[in-house]
Parts: structure tokens; C-alpha cells; sequence
């Protein structure tokens, strides 16, 4: 493997290939350039929803479709490089999904697991195998796989949250398991708040054992998340790459909260110009509070410019240079399949102009 170019097709290995074709064999050396690259290589390109843009579309389809018929009412963010296929990024799966007042998303569950960032509304619920919680904007709430679930909307307003899902990682194995629920409503069998208060005080019950890779807190409130960036900023000058920045942690183990999806949320001070930055993992970011851009320099496509104000949503494709800039203090919310690349030894970062 001393070089990755093509090597010349004469006649003669023109009429082999030809003649095991039929056997079902194919010459590697015709492909090993495609398929063990210097750098990484995507379809994946860098984009932004506009959420103002998107949500007349959203409440526009909660007049043709009920939540109920729909099983889950979703306008997928299909990125632009994949030919409409239901992907935001190679491994990841992301929609906004809207629940009308009065309306119930049925109970099922499914081997993908499912994370929710809460977008725009106040006090419907997600239900998790017997304990609800109630949703509030910028709240991260997670579905751990073959866990039933089922959502709500008891208020008199919409309620949208950025669904996250590891659908493309789950059909590459091909693990996809789902069910239907008996009821369109699960039991509950917990008080709201349930978990948080077992788990989430950086405490643990004496005797529990975990059962599962995904954190036992469901909802972690951005009432506690942007305290904690609070803190940082007061306590520290930011990182020149990513600002003020955390992961959500899975208390019992200290990994990430989810075993297939990393989950970050990040402070930007007012003025903050970062520094080039890349890493393999392509990132999907909301914007919370604030204003600013992320420039995304993409081989063979030249500069693209995200400008993002709040409740859009972007993606930043893996191994693309990318550098954030907030014209007032803002918080980015954002998650990518770092946790599964950590796990393989895959992921790689460089910062700078590396």
C-alpha cells in the first residue's frame, strides 16, 4: 500500500475484470483510492435552518396531519449532500417535531436512541417508561433505546424540540427494532422528577447498579446548564476554539449521557472570534440565546458563512476547518457521534491551521 493511485487499465485486465465480474469478485486496486483516503471524506455539507423560516412549514403540517395518525409529526432537516435521504449527517438523524395543544404523540419504542432538545414552547411532557417530565425551552431530555415513550401537550400553545436519533449508525448494523405500544398513553408509574432526584445531585442510590449505557437523568434542565456556563465565564477566560464549553455526562459511569450521541452545550462572550478548528466528528448545533456565525471552510466548495440567530439550527460537517463568532453573548447547543468514535479510536481533532 505504498500508494493510493489508480493503476492502468491495458486491455488485458480490462477482459479479467470482465471475466469475474460474474463470479461476484471485483480488483481492489481499482478502488482502494476511494475507499482508504488520506483524509476523511464526506457528501455532508455545511447548512442552516432558519427556524423562522421553517416554522410556518411546521404548523402548516399540524393542519394536515394529526400527531396521532402521524405517530411522530417530523419535518426531517435533510442535509443537502445526501440526495434527500433522511440523514443530517452521515451517522445522524434530525427533525423538528411539533405537538398541537391537546394532541398525544402514541407510545412505542425502538432500538435508535433518541435525544430532544426543547426549541420553542412550555409544559408539554415526554413520558419515559413510566416518568414524565415537563418541557422547558433549551431543555436536553433523552429516549435511551427500547425504552417506551410517549408525548404530550396539556397547554394551549405549540410545542417544537429538535429530535436527534442514531437511525443512520443503527441501519449500518442493521439492529432496527420497533413496537408499538398497547396503549396510546404508558402508565405512570414514577413521580415527575424522579430521576433527577436520584441521579442528578451527583449522588447515586447506594445499592443501584446500572442497567443500561444511557444516563438514568432524562431531562437535564437548561435552568442547570446555563448556570454552569455561567460559573465558567466568571471564573476563567474561554477556550479560544470553543468558548465556554461542556458535555453532558452520564453521572453513573462519567461517559457521555448517551452511548451512540455526544451531547455539548457552549458559552461564546460577546465579541468571541474563535480559532480554527476540526475534528471527525460532524457536529448538529442549535443556537439558544445570541447571535453570530460559524464559517465553514469546505474543501472543493470554498467558505460557507452560517450567520445563526436564536432556534436555528446548523450542521458543521466532520473534518471541515470551522471557526464560531458571536456578535453578543450566545450559547450553542450541539451534538455528533463523538461517543462511537471515541469507543472505535477513531476521533481526531487539530487545531488550528493543522
Amino acid at each position: 500500500m505504498a500508494t493510493l493511485t489508480v493503476p492502468a487499465r491495458t486491455p488485458e485486465r480490462q477482459a479479467f475484470y470482465d471475466k469475474i465480474a460474474p463470479h461476484h469478485l471485483a480488483p481492489l486496486w481499482e478502488t482502494l483510492h476511494s475507499l482508504v483516503t488520506p483524509e476523511p471524506q464526506t457528501a455532508c455539507l455545511p447548512f442552516l435552518w432558519r427556524y423562522r423560516e421553517v416554522r410556518p412549514h411546521l404548523l402548516e403540517a399540524g393542519g394536515l396531519i394529526s400527531a396521532m395518525e402521524a405517530t411522530r409529526r417530523v419535518l426531517i432537516l435533510a442535509n443537502p449532500g445526501f440526495n434527500g435521504e433522511a440523514q443530517i449527517t452521515g451517522s445522524l438523524f434530525a427533525g423538528l417535531q411539533l405537538i398541537m395543544p391537546g394532541e398525544i404523540a402514541p407510545a412505542h419504542r425502538h432500538t435508535q436512541s433518541a435525544l430532544r432538545f426543547v426549541i420553542e414552547g412550555s409544559g408539554a411532557y415526554t413520558a419515559v417508561d413510566g416518568e414524565r417530565t415537563v418541557m422547558q425551552p433549551g431543555d436536553f431530555v433523552i429516549t435511551p433505546s427500547w425504552t417506551w415513550h410517549d408525548h404530550g401537550n396539556e397547554t394551549t400553545e405549540p410545542m417544537v424540540w429538535l429530535d436527534g436519533l442514531d437511525i443512520q449508525l443503527v441501519k449500518l448494523l442493521n439492529a432496527s427494532f420497533a413496537e408499538a405500544g398497547a396503549d396510546d398513553m404508558q402508565a405512570v408509574t414514577r413521580p415527575e422528577g424522579d430521576s433527577f432526584a436520584r441521579f442528578g445531585h451527583n449522588l447515586l442510590p447506594v445499592d443501584w447498579k446500572p442497567a443500561v449505557k444511557t444516563s438514568p437523568v432524562f431531562n437535564y434542565p437548561y435552568a442547570k446548564s446555563r448556570e454552569a456556563l455561567q460559573a465558567l465565564a466568571r471564573n476563567g477566560d474561554p477556550d479560544p476554539y470553543h468558548g465556554h464549553k461542556l458535555r453532558y455526562v452520564n453521572p453513573a459511569s462519567g461517559e457521555a449521557a448517551m452511548p451512540t450521541i455526544g451531547t455539548f452545550i457552549q458559552l461564546l462572550p460577546k465579541g468571541f472570534a474563535g480559532q480554527p478548528y476540526r475534528a471527525t466528528d460532524g457536529a448538529v448545533y442549535v443556537c439558544v440565546e445570541g447571535e453570530g456565525a460559524t464559517r465553514v471552510i469546505a474543501p472543493g466548495v470554498g467558505d460557507t458563512v452560517l450567520r445563526w440567530e436564536p432556534r436555528d439550527i446548523f450542521v458543521v460537517p466532520g473534518w471541515m476547518t470551522h471557526t464560531h463568532h458571536a456578535t453578543s453573548e450566545s450559547v450553542l447547543f450541539s451534538f455528533s457521534d463523538r461517543p462511537v468514535q471515541e469507543k472505535l479510536g477513531l476521533w481526531r481533532e487539530a487545531r488550528g491551521n493543522a
